[in-house]
């Protein structure tokens, strides 16, 4: 039976699904961390608010316990990411391959996100290192289950070289306004908080947040019919042995090799925003919204000229160009004084590596998946965007380790180290992308289109 034709519209349908999974992804690394460690002043008496709760003393040489966890959360992310993606790859549901999982999981992801607000703050600080840990756990795996399925529709949706790079502009414009809207949470906790309290204002708007999130990704999941616009055929390949096809691609190992070490000082420079801009720029956390909504408003604005560029002198200069961007941001970071201006500094020069990095990546492992298919015949779409992220989320929980214990002193002078080392990885990233081959696999892509098929 003729397929339907995948349209901009449809694109645009699904690219609200990552709306919602990066607003619940981005409460959590947002302001957690926030949350739960730091200490409390004048300007911003809410950080460290559930601190108490938990173990704040490192437990091994500088490691806190907290960041062990954060720690271990991403590993088990991580090593679940090509257990779910061969199960969908592997799948034959009556809906898809991708879509049933999305429709299953986005409830209970957000049901998580709230407990990780409300359960570790018992008077027992055993139950509630446990049931933190335990609780991070399972959000992970929740987040692995919607969106590794989801992340595979990228290749399978974007059908055609143009339909992959407008799908990657469409998500990334979604997920940096998701994480941008988790930025709010203190303004919508302080709007909350004379009829909820300081503690309970937090956890309503994370419940507000959480709800919103959960709507958004259930529309794409009960609105598209995969199975109308996608020829879905089972793979044949067992998990590990799809992952270990997958980073036998010497094409897709030089993309990640780059790719874990950006995601490894961009976690630090994530994880450590909130601080910079209170601890080392004196800006209230109620700003935070403000300086994130400046840089993603101009990052859109540059999401066409992109969109336009990637096209003409394709992906690969312009991602390096986007590595090179950061390391200035964080360079500035690193140096930043009190006041304001350099916030709105911060916000407008990350803006373009926040539009470069935020659509190209995906694109890319969009090609090495497309080529695989035409080689071989075998759609593991879902395998190559799990093993990317099994690779970058490993960058990740290095990051988040490295973070909270370099700055469990809690001193200016920590937080500025954390810059410092995402200025000298992020560089060490992009000389490392000089060695992926874009030309190569775009001529591939269409030599096997023209009908010279190699099936191995």
């Amino acid at each position: 039976m003729k397929k339907k034709e995948i349209t901009n519209g449809l694109l645009w349908i699904f690219a609200i699904g990552q709306f919602g999974w990066s607003l619940l992804s981005g409460v959590v690394t947002n302001w957690m961390v926030y949350y739960y460690t730091g200490s409390p002043d004048a300007q911003n008496p809410n950080t460290g608010i559930f601190a108490s709760f938990i173990k704040q003393d490192p437990i091994l040489f500088k490691l806190t316990l907290f960041g062990l966890v954060l720690a271990a959360g991403r590993i088990f992310d991580a090593i679940t990411d090509p257990l779910i993606a061969g199960w969908s790859d592997r799948s034959n549901y009556k809906g898809g391959r991708r879509i049933p999982f999305m429709r299953v999981m986005a409830i209970p992801f957000a049901l998580c996100v709230i407990a990780l607000f409300v359960v570790p703050q018992t008077g027992s600080m055993i139950f509630n290192d446990f049931s933190l840990f335990l609780l991070l756990m399972i959000f992970y795996l929740f987040m692995t289950m919607f969106c590794t399925p989801y992340n595979a529709l990228i290749a399978e949706l974007g059908d055609t070289q143009q339909h992959r790079i407008n799908v990657s502009t469409y998500i990334s414009f979604t997920f940096i306004v998701g994480q941008s809207i988790s930025f709010l949470l203190p303004n919508v906790a302080g709007a909350l908080e004379s009829s909820f309290g300081q503690a309970g204002s937090i956890r309503m708007a994370v419940a507000i947040m959480s709800t919103i999130a959960c709507i958004s990704m259930l529309f794409p999941a009960f609105y598209i019919k995969e199975r109308d616009y996608i020829d879905s055929k089972p793979s044949e390949t067992r998990p590990f042995r799809s992952l270990i096809n997958t980073f036998s691609n010497g094409q897709f190992r030089r993309f990640v090799y780059s790719d874990v070490i950006y995601f490894f000082a961009l976690t630090l420079f994530q994880t450590g925003l909130p601080f910079y801009e209170t601890k080392l720029m004196g800006i209230s956390d109620t700003m935070t919204f403000t300086l994130t909504a400046t840089m993603t408003a101009i990052s859109v604005c540059l999401y066409p000229v992109i969109n336009i560029l990637a096209k003409k002198i394709g992906k690969k200069s312009l991602i390096i160009v986007g590595f090179f961007s950061y390391c200035i941001v964080f360079v500035i970071t690193s140096i930043c004084g009190v006041g304001i201006h350099w916030g709105f500094i911060v916000a407008v020069t990350a803006a373009v590596p926040m539009a470069i990095l935020g659509i190209l990546p995906q694109a890319c492992v969009a090609d090495v998946a497309e080529v695989t298919r035409l080689e071989t015949g075998e759609d593991r779409s879902g395998m190559f965007f799990a093993a990317r992220t099994f690779a970058f989320k490993m960058g990740q929980a290095i990051a988040l380790v490295t973070f909270t214990s370099i700055t469990v002193a809690k001193t200016q002078q920590s937080y500025r180290l954390t810059a410092i080392i995402a200025t000298v990885t992020c560089l060490a990233g992009a000389l490392l992308f000089f060695m992926y081959n874009e030309k190569m696999l775009l001529g591939r892509i269409e030599e096997l289109k023209n009908g010279e098929h190699a099936y191995e």
